[in-house]
């Protein structure tokens, strides 16, 4: 071989050894390529969000206030004495249960003691005089039988007779009418009752007629509350009355309006409101403190806490949750009303459904969520 040829093969070589790394290379790259790719971390799946939720819930009653009260008797009576004096003694006290007849209070018995022997005086002198003219009418008469009396003295003798017969009953109605004052110093109960308040105390003086004391019947009880005037006027013709003890809440029951003042109070500017009940419960005692709460029947209306809305674009909306899919996603509403706690919705949502009440301003439409049973 010549030296020229010798050149150009060994150049021939080194070409091909070069170009055989090549190739190689340019197998390896896409394999360096995967697996430089699998050495990077995959991005972290989106985190599920725990949420607190309430379940829509139907409006059927509107509630128009709660008020305090108590429980008073329908019938009450108010008893005084019949003749002026002074009150000696008080036999009961507030609160005791009284029987028809029982004594309540007397009066000093002085004034009628001291009438009565009066009168029972004048009825002994007058029964004196009686039996005289009635002895002289039969003597005249006698005389006159056997023709030794004159007319004159018979007629004399029988109209005597009839004066003292007259004067007699007025002395004997005086006597009885001094006993019945008497006996009016006394004040008794004219019914089975509580006594219910004392007007009097006892050495004050007291005139005929004067209100002593205050009884109550405890068959028949009402509860009784006091009306803001303005909702008074108002009332609506189906209003429900809830009333419960303030001591016990267990112990309820219901009644019905059964008598409204016309007229309020000047100070207070209420209006009384009597209450007949369904049901007597043994804990609704006379005098026991009640709450009375007013509500009405209304169309339904579905009611959710104020931190379930979110306000955006002056639209007002809420965050259904997919209790299958455990997402959550937006939804327009209708606010009929707003309180410090509490909207009321007429529309956008349906009773049963779950809503998403707190934490509404970072939701996102399909988020996976969380549901909290415990925050129900």
């Amino acid at each position: 071989m010549t030296p020229v040829a010798a050149a150009s093969a060994a150049s021939g070589r080194h070409a091909l050894s070069l170009k055989k790394p090549h190739r190689l290379l340019t197998r390896l790259t896409p394999l360096l390529l995967v697996l430089a790719g699998c050495s990077k971390e995959a991005p972290a799946p989106e985190p599920v969000r725990p949420v607190l939720w309430v379940e829509v819930t139907g409006l059927n009653q509107e509630s128009l206030g709660r008020f305090a009260g108590n429980i008073q008797a329908r019938y009450e009576s108010t008893l005084g004495f019949r003749v002026p004096g002074r009150i000696a003694r008080r036999a009961v006290d507030v609160g005791s249960e009284v029987q028809k007849d029982q004594l309540l209070a007397t009066l000093d018995p002085t004034d009628q003691q001291n009438q009565l022997r009066s009168n029972q005086g004048d009825l002994a002198r007058v029964q004196a005089q009686f039996i005289n003219a009635q002895a002289n009418a039969r003597r005249q008469q006698e005389l006159f039988d056997r023709g030794v009396g004159a007319q004159a003295g018979l007629d004399i003798a029988q109209t005597d007779l009839k004066t003292a017969q007259a004067s007699l009953d007025q002395a004997k109605a005086a006597v009885s009418q001094a006993q019945d004052q008497l006996g009016y110093s006394e004040l008794r109960a004219d019914h089975a009752a509580v006594v219910n308040e004392w007007k009097v105390e006892a050495g004050q003086v007291v005139t005929a007629g004067q209100e002593v004391v205050v009884l109550a019947r405890p068959d028949v009880k009402e509860a009784v509350i006091d009306l803001p005037a303005a909702l008074a006027e108002s009332l609506p013709a189906g209003v429900q009355f809830q009333v419960q003890s303030q001591l016990d809440p267990t112990i309820a029951t219901t009644g019905s309006l059964r008598e409204l003042e016309p007229q309020p109070d000047s100070a207070t500017r209420t209006r009384r409101a009597r209450l007949t009940l369904a049901q007597t419960p043994p804990g609704l005692r006379l005098g026991t403190a009640i709450s009375v709460t007013l509500s009405s029947r209304i169309e339904q209306r579905l009611e959710l806490p104020a931190t379930a809305i979110q306000e955006v674009d002056g639209k007002s909306r809420i965050w259904l949750i997919d209790s299958q899919a455990q997402t959550v996603n937006p939804r327009d509403v209708t606010v009929l009303s707003r309180s410090n706690d509490t909207v009321v919705l007429s529309s956008g949502v349906q009773v049963g459904e779950r809503v998403v009440r707190a934490g509404v301003n970072s939701l996102k439409p399909g988020q996976k969520i969380k549901l909290d049973e415990a925050s129900r």
